[in-house]
C-alpha cells in the first residue's frame, strides 16, 4: 500500500510505502501496478499510539456496567434512577465513589435495589458492594472470603482486594475484546500494555487466542503476576511484573523486596502501583533494597514530592502517568486532597526536567480510553470544572503526544515512521500545526497495524459512499480512501 501526500511525523510531506507490514520506502514516490493507494490529504502521519496502561478486561466488561459515580452521579436519589433497570438477573455498577452516599452496607443498598443482585465496583477498583440478593447469591455458590467484610456474625455486604474470589463465584470467563480494541483503533491506538495484577497463564492464553482470531488488532504486551514467565509463548509479549501496593495493606516489606528480586530474576522489570505518598515511600525504599533495572517503572505516582522525584531520577526509574485524572477527578481532587499536597498531584514537567522516562496510560476503565483527552489535559492542567491544577506542570502538544510514542520495550525511547520500522501508524485528518491546537480524537482518520487498515473514519453520507464503492468497483484497491492507481501528475 502506498499513502500519498502525508507529513510524516519528524520527517515532512511525502509518500510512505508499506510492505509485509513494515515501512519499506519514504519519498516521492509512484504507485505500483496494482498498488492500493491511499490519499493523505496532507494530514499528520504519527507511528501509532500505545496505551501503556490499560485493563482490557475491565475496559471490555464496563460496556455491559452501568456509570455510577460523578459527575454523572452525584447523590443517592440520582444513584437510586441510574440503577432502575427492566430485566432480571445482576446489575453491575461501575465508578462508585464514596461521595455519593458513603460506603453503604447491603441493607442501604437494598433500598436502592432488592428485587436483583447488585454489585457496584468502587472507582480504585479495589472494592465492591453488595446489596442482600447478591450476598446469598454468591455465598450459596463460594465459601466467604477474608476479604468480605462483617459486623459481628453479619456481612456488610463491602469486599476488599478478592476479585479472583468473585469472578470464581461468578463463574465468569474472560471477554471478547473486539468492541474494545475498535474503540482503541478509533484513538489512533496500535499498541497496548495491560497492567491487570493478576495476568496469569490463563489470561495469557485468553489475550493470545483473542489476537489469534483478530478479535484483539493492537499489539498487546501484558504485564502481572509472575507465574506470567511460564508463557512466554503467543503473539503477545511479556511485560512487566505487576506490584500493587496499597497502603491501608502493604505487604511486609522482606515480601515486596522477595518480588521485585524474583521478577528481575526472570528477566523482567517491576512495574510498582502508588497512588499515595505512602506507597511511593514504600515502593523506592524497596526498589533501592532490591537494585534497580533498567525499565523497572512507577505506576500513577499520583501525590509525588520533590524530593521523591529526585529519588526517581537517581534511579533510572520510569514513570507511567494519567494526566486526564486532573480533568476527570481534579475537581474532587480539590475537596479531598490536603492543600500541602496539590502541588505534588501528577506532575508531568518537574519529572521531565528531572530526566525521568515518561510514558502515558489511561487506567481504563478506571478511567476514559482517549489519549487525546489525555494530552489535553497534560497540556491544559484544566480539570472538567474549569479549574487549574498545578499549571507549572504543564507540556507542551509535542511532549504530550511523546507520552503515547514511548515504546513499550523502552520507554526511554520515541517509536519512528521510519523506513524498515513497523507500519503502525496513526493518519490524522490535518497537519500538526492545526491539531496540536485542538489535541481531539475527533482529527485521527486512520488506524494502521503491520500496514493493515484496521479504523477509517467514514464521513461521507451513505448515498455518496455507495457512489465512491460503485465508482471503484471492478479495481484492485485494498480499502480505505483509495485512488486509482495512475501516475501523480
Amino acid at each position: 500500500m502506498l499513502i500519498r501526500n502525508a507529513e510524516i511525523h519528524n520527517i515532512g510531506t511525502a509518500d510512505l510505502r508499506i510492505m509485509q507490514g513494515r515501512i519499506a520506502e519514504i519519498g516521492q514516490l509512484r504507485p505500483f501496478p496494482g498498488e492500493g493507494v491511499f490519499e493523505a490529504g496532507g494530514g499528520a502521519l504519527l507511528p501509532g499510539l500505545h496505551d501503556h496502561h490499560i485493563h482490557l478486561a475491565g475496559l471490555a466488561a464496563r460496556a455491559a456496567s452501568i456509570w455510577c459515580g460523578p459527575p454523572e452521579v452525584m447523590d443517592a436519589e440520582a444513584l437510586k434512577e441510574r440503577l432502575i433497570r427492566p430485566g432480571e438477573g445482576w446489575i453491575r455498577g461501575i465508578g462508585y465513589h464514596e461521595s455519593v452516599m458513603g460506603l453503604p452496607t447491603a441493607r442501604e443498598l437494598d433500598r436502592l435495589v432488592s428485587d436483583r443482585p447488585l454489585r457496584l465496583q468502587h472507582r480504585s477498583g479495589r472494592m465492591w458492594l453488595f446489596n442482600t440478593a447478591a450476598l446469598a447469591e454468591l455465598l450459596a455458590e463460594a465459601e466467604a472470603p477474608p476479604g468480605l467484610e462483617r459486623n459481628g456474625s453479619i456481612y456488610t455486604g463491602r469486599l476488599f482486594d478478592e476479585d479472583e474470589w468473585l469472578r470464581r463465584a461468578l463463574a465468569s470467563q474472560p471477554p471478547d475484546f473486539a468492541a474494545v480494541s475498535a474503540e482503541l483503533a478509533r484513538y489512533g491506538i496500535s499498541g497496548v500494555s495491560d497492567m491487570s495484577p493478576r495476568n496469569d497463564p490463563v489470561m495469557a492464553k485468553h489475550v493470545a487466542a483473542q489476537m489469534e482470531a483478530g478479535m484483539l488488532a493492537q499489539r498487546c504486551w501484558l504485564a502481572g503476576s509472575l507465574t506470567l514467565a511460564e508463557s512466554r509463548e503467543g503473539p503477545w509479549r511479556i511485560g512487566p511484573a505487576k506490584l500493587h501496593l496499597h497502603e491501608s495493606a502493604l505487604p511486609l516489606f522482606e515480601a515486596a523486596t522477595s518480588f521485585i528480586a524474583e521478577a528481575h530474576d526472570q528477566g523482567r522489570n517491576v512495574a510498582i502501583h502508588c497512588t499515595t505518598e505512602v506507597e511511593l515511600v514504600f515502593a523506592l525504599a524497596a526498589l533501592e533494597d532490591a537494585g534497580v533495572t533498567s525499565g523497572d517503572r512507577i505506576e500513577h505516582a499520583s501525590v509525588a514530592a520533590l524530593d521523591h522525584v529526585t529519588r526517581i531520577a537517581a534511579h533510572n526509574i520510569a514513570v507511567v502517568v494519567q494526566p486526564h485524572f486532573v480533568f476527570e477527578r481534579g475537581d474532587r481532587y480539590l475537596i479531598d486532597v490536603e492543600a500541602r499536597h496539590m502541588s505534588d498531584l501528577y506532575r508531568l514537567a518537574s519529572l521531565r526536567r528531572a530526566g525521568v522516562m515518561l510514558a502515558g496510560g489511561s487506567d481504563a476503565p478506571f478511567g476514559a480510553a482517549d489519549p487525546w483527552q489525555a494530552m489535553a489535559a497534560a497540556v491544559t492542567r484544566r480539570t472538567r470544572d474549569g479549574n487549574i491544577i498545578g499549571s507549572d506542570e504543564a507540556l507542551s502538544p509535542e511532549e504530550a503526544l511523546g507520552l503515547y510514542l514511548a515504546a513499550p520495550f523502552d520507554l526511554a525511547r520515541q517509536q519512528r515512521t521510519g523506513v524498515d520500522e513497523l507500519a503502525d501508524l496513526c493518519l490524522l485528518d490535518r497537519p500538526w500545526r492545526e491539531a496540536r491546537r485542538r489535541l481531539s480524537s475527533d482529527d485521527v482518520r486512520a488506524t494502521f497495524i503491520g500496514g493493515r487498515l484496521v479504523y477509517e473514519r467514514i464521513d461521507q453520507p451513505p448515498v455518496q459512499c455507495l457512489a465512491g464503492v460503485e465508482a471503484l468497483a471492478g479495481k484492485d484497491h485494498l480499502g480505505g480512501t483509495l485512488s486509482p492507481n495512475s501516475p501523480r501528475e
